[in-house]
């Protein structure tokens, strides 16, 4: 009950972000604006979700994780049920960014329960936290399909907000963990002190930085794919749902595999293994869409790039979460404030390389895992040089 609780509370930006993605169109229509322009709401929603991030895990390694879940989920349903009855454009993006920003208070505090749930198996516990969460992506563009079909983009941010209702009513009833009530767990630092702490850490920051590229390449997929299945491509919205589904789905297939085989091996071999993977599926890709191939043999590309990723992504975060004990909270906020700030810069660097073709997508993709790539290899280094000099 407990994984599936957390799954669900994590599953909330997902869902926020990709249940509205077929409406963007309709979206634009009921502004009176261009598509461009709401398309910018999403990368406003993961600079608001950075800077949550950046201030509420610090709070949580203060005051504990329980109280942070509870507000975060009655400000998300609160301003979702706001963003249902907005009238402008301009009203809308404001209250995206407070969506994002109040939710984040809610799920920065999930990996450090996963941490006090499974320990050494930290990543393990993330892979199964991480497959469940993927449903949320899975059918989020779908369910936002079907609600069209019913109504209107209103009806969408009103469901958000119902499941955030539904969902505080479960966490107040059964959430409840032994750092919920053990003050020695929290720390002591102040809010700056805790993030110094963090950084200072060594053998973080090289694991940091991959996890961070990783997600920017999957928030490339992310603001890109209604674009190029839609437009490059001239496929429909309910195509548009089963492909974005099917890379989801291998994101779920990927996070089994590492569940199952991650404690013998390890994360970093998983990490190692995931990008080398990766690297060879992102050249793939770039070449298929270099030589407009059709749309097909970039669905076939990009399924085992997005499963290499999902290995990828918990296995780094994993890595970092292990090195700390009080600080989880803000090692939470440092991972997730990168990650999605840096993923707030693809839909600008995704416009700035416009070019009508999936080619500026699939090379943006290919370059963050050649950087991850490099990381892992000045980490490898920097290993080998403590170990000498110790």
């Amino acid at each position: 009950m407990l994984i599936p609780m957390l799954a669900a509370i994590v599953a909330i930006t997902p869902l926020a972000i990709d249940m509205y993605l077929p409406a963007m169109s309709t979206l634009a229509k009921g502004f009176g604006t261009d598509v461009t322009m709401v398309q910018q709401s999403l990368s406003i929603y993961l600079a608001g979700y950075a800077l949550g991030m950046l201030t509420f895990g610090p709070i949580a390694d203060k005051i504990g994780r329980r109280p942070l879940v509870i507000i975060g989920l009655i400000g998300f349903s609160v301003v979702s049920f706001l963003l249902a009855l907005t009238q402008t454009i301009e009203q809308f993006l404001v209250l995206r960014f407070l969506q994002a920003f109040i939710g984040a208070a809610a799920t920065v505090v999930v990996p450090g329960y996963i941490k006090e749930i499974y320990g050494e198996n930290t990543a393990k516990g993330m892979s199964y936290v991480s497959l469940i969460m993927m449903l949320a992506p899975l059918i989020a563009p779908t369910i936002g399909s079907f609600i069209l079909e019913l109504g209107d983009w209103h009806l969408i941010f009103f469901m958000l907000s119902f499941y955030a209702a539904a969902l505080l009513i479960l966490i107040l009833l059964k959430l409840k963990m032994p750092s919920d009530t053990d003050k020695l767990q929290r720390s002591d630092k102040s809010f700056f002190r805790s993030y110094y702490t963090v950084f200072s850490r060594q053998g973080v920051k090289l694991h940091i930085a991959s996890g961070v590229l990783t997600s920017f390449a999957f928030f490339c997929y992310l603001t890109a794919s209604p674009f190029i299945y839609m437009e490059v491509f001239g496929l429909d919205k309910s195509l548009f749902a089963i492909l974005f589904s099917s890379n989801v789905g291998a994101l779920m297939l990927a996070n089994i595999v590492n569940s199952r085989i991650v404690s013998r091996y390890g994360s970093k071999r998983m990490l190692h293994a995931g990008t080398v993977f990766a690297s060879l599926a992102a050249i793939g890709l770039v070449l298929v869409n270099v030589f407009d191939l059709s749309y097909h043999f970039t669905v076939i590309m990009l399924i085992p790039l997005m499963g290499a990723l999902g290995i990828m992504s918990v296995n780094a975060d994993a890595i970092v979460l292990m090195k700390f004990k009080q600080e989880t909270g803000t090692a939470t906020a440092v991972i997730g404030t990168l990650r999605f700030g840096f993923g707030a810069t693809a839909g600008p660097l995704l416009a700035f390389f416009y070019t009508g073709t999936a080619v500026p997508f699939a090379s943006l993709m290919l370059f963050s895992i050649v950087m991850v790539a490099l990381c892992q290899t000045l980490q490898n280094y920097q290993s080998k040089s403590h170990s000498i000099t110790d």
